[in-house]
């Protein structure tokens, strides 16, 4: 299936059981979270015209190239007085701009004479170096709307409101397990033909990044009634994500699981790393199981789970950035599958880690990104290629 048609499908699953259930939390403690309702202005902001620069506040009327009277002095947070016509008022960037005044000069036009009156320089505008009320915001207006992933932007802007807290989306349940005899935990001396199990740990940190609750399933063994007692032990969940065991080996029993009591929507992608990616259910629970291989984890995670998840959360916009780059290398063998490179930008260009194998996660540490071959294409360098930045999809 083409990585297109599969993210297609996976994003309407997701549309079709979208997380409802809200939270009201403070400012502070929203970061990564979706709004779950849209964020409209109760004020204008900036509530009254202030002043953009250091400088004086006069009426433009009242100037005639002679000097202006001084008739007070206005710092951020005070109450101007009306301005007495024919004089300027000295005013500070923030401050609100005195009623009867139209315009602000910044003090660097302006010469301060003996006997304490400013005469101007430049010629002057209404309006110049005035902020005017509503400039940013006006009463009613909609700032955010429901499904915004919140970060510190967004919480500065809510707090420019007044907002002391939001409704946002409860986090997703997600429990995170692996499959395989192969796999012993980190810590433990390694047995024969053991390997330490990295996955896990890589995507319970990442959910988080997210801004899921995870629920860590452990490791499953190589073993069929284990694994079908182990799934059904998950129905309070929203997802179970695993890694391995969704191939079409003799040991692949998540499979096995998921078509004896469950279903499977999606199954082998025309993607490399990253063929053997299953979604489906069991018994009403959605189940995406990755690929083992590090780097194949890493690829449809980032590809096809992360953007999947933040569908259910109400996010809109799910997929990352992607820049077009020039190739800094060659590429001769042209694929039936997508491949998505791992690569870091050098001067401008992409280039590649120089072993491309699915099993080897020391690429991602070495990438700043993934660059992304399409079917049937060769390269030489210099060709144009799309860059997707690791920043785009790790949080």
């Amino acid at each position: 299936m083409p990585v297109e048609v599969a993210l297609a499908r996976l994003l309407e699953m997701a549309d079709a059981s979208r997380i409802v259930e809200r939270e009201r939390l403070p400012l502070a403690q929203v970061e990564g979270r979706v709004l779950a309702e849209d964020l409209l202005s109760s004020l204008d902001l900036p509530p009254w015209p202030n002043s953009a620069m250091d400088g004086y506040a006069l009426r433009v009327a009242d100037w005639n190239a002679e000097p202006l009277v001084v008739s007070q002095k206005v710092f951020a947070g005070q109450a101007p007085v009306a301005l007495t016509p024919g004089t300027c008022a000295r005013i500070f960037t923030g401050a609100p701009v005195p009623p009867g005044a139209d315009c602000v000069e910044m003090q660097e036009n302006a010469e301060v004479q003996a006997d304490g009156r400013v005469r101007f320089t430049e010629s002057l505008v209404i309006g110049q170096n005035i902020r005017p009320q509503g400039q940013e915001t006006t009463v009613g207006e909609l700032i955010l709307p429901a499904g915004t992933r919140l970060g510190p932007i967004e919480q500065g802007l809510a707090a420019s409101l007044g907002c002391a807290e939001l409704a946002v989306i409860r986090k997703v349940r997600v429990a995170v397990l692996s499959t395989g005899d192969e796999l012993i935990e980190p810590g433990q001396p390694l047995g024969p033909g053991q390997i330490y199990n990295s996955n896990r740990v890589l995507l319970c940190s990442w959910l988080q990044r997210l801004g899921c609750e995870v629920i860590d399933a452990g490791i499953l063994p190589d073993d069929l009634d284990t694994t079908r007692a182990r799934l059904g032990e998950l129905g309070n969940v929203d997802l179970i994500l695993s890694t391995g065991g969704v191939s079409v080996g003799e040991a692949d029993f998540l499979g096995m699981a998921l078509r004896e009591e469950g279903e499977l929507a999606l199954w082998k992608l025309a993607i490399k790393p990253g063929k053997p990616l299953t979604f489906g259910h069991f018994r009403s629970v959605p189940v995406i199981g990755l690929p083992g291989n590090p780097a194949s984890t890493l690829v449809t995670f980032a590809l096809l789970a992360r953007p999947y998840l933040l569908r259910r959360m109400g996010v809109q916009e799910v997929e990352p950035l992607k820049v077009q780059v020039p190739a800094g290398f060659d590429w001769t063998k042209a694929g039936n599958r997508r491949e998505y490179l791992r690569g870091r930008l050098e001067n401008g260009q992409a280039i590649i880690y120089r072993n491309q194998s699915s099993g080897v996660l020391r690429s991602a540490a070495w990438a700043d990104g993934l660059v992304e071959v399409m079917e049937e294409r060769t390269l030489v360098a210099g060709d144009s290629v799309y860059f997707i930045p690791l920043s785009e999809v790790l949080s």
